[in-house]
């Protein structure tokens, strides 16, 4: 597509590297990241030519701390440290795109293969993301925007929906057999709905 693509983990750091980049840019943010992205497409509009949404929404948890505690439970099932690469994949479901994904992301130490994440600060951020509503922000957004959802994702038809009502410039796109992670189940669908999306925006 030809963007320059760099990867933030929150919005201090999405901020500061939006303001090395020197002109406007496009926003992608999935889960976690898509909060981030809406907070920081409000906070800096004239940084920000276009946004994407994947499987995340601006409303706030109904629970927050239950949301975290489920998280954490998922994340403390993953038995740590990996012998292998090729164990990682085969507990991610591989052979896959998304299981590549996930065991490329450990890093080697202490005897085996282990998440560059701590998972206590992992779930305190996106505990602290959820406990409040990114609507006020979402609806500061002017730029075009593209909510992205997993067929089998999280985000809800009537959520999608509501955004694109509540928002300005909004289409919404589903990804057909993808979960959660839209990017890693299907990419080439993915792929193709950016560029659809870029190529408009």
């Amino acid at each position: 597509m030809g963007e320059r693509a760099v990867a933030v983990d929150d919005l201090a750091d999405a901020a500061s590297a939006l303001e090395e980049l020197g002109e406007p840019a496009v926003l992608v943010g999935q889960s976690l990241g898509g909060l981030v992205a809406i907070r920081l497409a409000a906070a800096q509009p004239s940084r920000v030519r276009a946004l994407v949404v994947a499987e995340a929404s601006p409303s706030a948890a109904d629970d927050p701390d239950a949301f975290a505690a489920d998280v954490a439970a998922a994340l403390r099932r993953w038995p740590v440290p990996f012998a292998s690469y090729e164990d990682a994949v085969a507990f991610f479901g591989g052979p896959s795109v998304a299981a590549t994904a996930w065991a490329s992301g450990l890093v080697e130490r202490e005897g085996g293969l282990w998440p560059r994440f701590d998972v206590d600060e992992e779930v305190r951020l996106l505990r602290d993301a959820v406990v409040t509503s990114a609507w006020p922000e979402w609806e500061r957004v002017r730029c075009p925007i593209l909510v992205v959802r997993g067929e089998r994702g999280t985000l809800s038809p009537d959520e999608a929906q509501a955004m694109a009502r509540r928002g300005h410039d909004v289409s919404v796109t589903v990804i057909a057999g993808a979960g959660h992670d839209v990017h890693l189940d299907q990419p080439e669908a993915w792929r193709q709905a950016l560029s659809r999306f870029l190529g408009n925006a």
